[in-house]
């Protein structure tokens, strides 16, 4: 736990010193080790607010420390990576203060640095198996959709009604290793950490041993590896969301397994008599 815990600070302290330079995810994570869907996921569940968002707000408050010793709003929004026009339109919505403002008024709005730590939660246990799978692939239908944490993403139910018979059929026919279901996978994610925007790739598929695949579907190859199976039932999607939330935030700090950089997967199965309520499993790849 200690690990992580100065890991995840570290990162922040990265982010600080980084912040009027070209911030990427891809950088951040790789300062930490870590891959970049997973720390995304760390700094959500773990802070309850966005990576994104985040960086917005600090270079903010350090842009309005810099226009309370007088530098010019040009200079700065450049500083931050902002035109002129985008820097004042979103240092107004964060502060309610114009940046030409700032030193007649001398307004400092705080926005403080982050700490991680982890509150130690007792009495929920969480039920895992261990599985093992071969080199297999994902293939299915894809799209980039906007990340969404809480609730129904209706982008991905576009996705799902739009897939065809054609696409159906040939997944069916392709489907042969267990967990024969309809998955879930979502990867690839992106951050704008000016316009605090997000998207990733989502795709409903299946799983298959199978390479012979035909140009109307996308595939994602995976090497023979490890997994955690999470399993959990409840009212849908809260209990599944629930679940991510707790793998990043009481799984992961105390397991001796890392995380791979392998998309995780899910698949839900919902309740005959009651819509409302689902079994899920969330598939997560690690390493020794």
């Amino acid at each position: 736990m200690d690990m992580i815990l100065k890991d995840l600070n570290d990162s922040i302290d990265y982010i600080d010193k980084n912040l009027t330079n070209d911030l990427s995810l891809f950088d951040i994570a790789n300062f930490v080790g870590l891959p970049e869907q997973h720390y995304r996921n760390i700094f959500i569940f773990l802070t309850g607010v966005g990576l994104s968002e985040y960086i917005k707000k600090r270079k903010l408050y350090f842009a309005n420390k810099d226009l309370l010793n007088k530098e010019t709003v040009t200079n700065v929004a450049i500083k931050y990576g902002y035109s002129i026009d985008g820097f004042t339109k979103s240092f107004k919505e964060w502060s309610g203060y114009l940046p030409s403002q700032i030193y007649e008024n001398q307004v400092l709005i705080s926005y403080p640095k982050l700490s991680f730590a982890i509150n130690v939660k007792g009495g929920l246990n969480m039920k895992t198996r261990i599985v093992e799978l071969p080199k297999i692939n994902i293939v299915g239908v894809q799209k980039r959709v906007p990340m969404q944490f809480e609730g129904v993403n209706d982008e991905i139910e576009k996705l799902a009604n739009s897939i065809t018979d054609m696409q159906k059929k040939e997944m069916h026919n392709l489907q042969n290793i267990e967990p024969k279901e309809i998955v879930n996978v979502s990867y690839n994610a992106d951050e704008d950490f000016v316009k605090e925007e997000g998207h990733l790739t989502h795709m409903i598929g299946v799983l298959t041993t199978e390479n012979n695949i035909s140009d109307q579907l996308d595939v994602i190859n995976i090497d023979k590896s490890k997994w955690i199976v999470f399993e959990n039932e409840g009212e849908f999607p809260k209990k599944l969301q629930d679940t991510y939330a707790r793998i990043y935030s009481e799984w992961l700090p105390e397991t001796e397994y890392k995380l791979a950089d392998i998309p995780m997967f899910s698949f839900t199965k919902f309740n005959d008599s009651n819509k409302n309520i689902a079994y899920s499993e969330i598939w997560v790849a690690v390493i020794n």
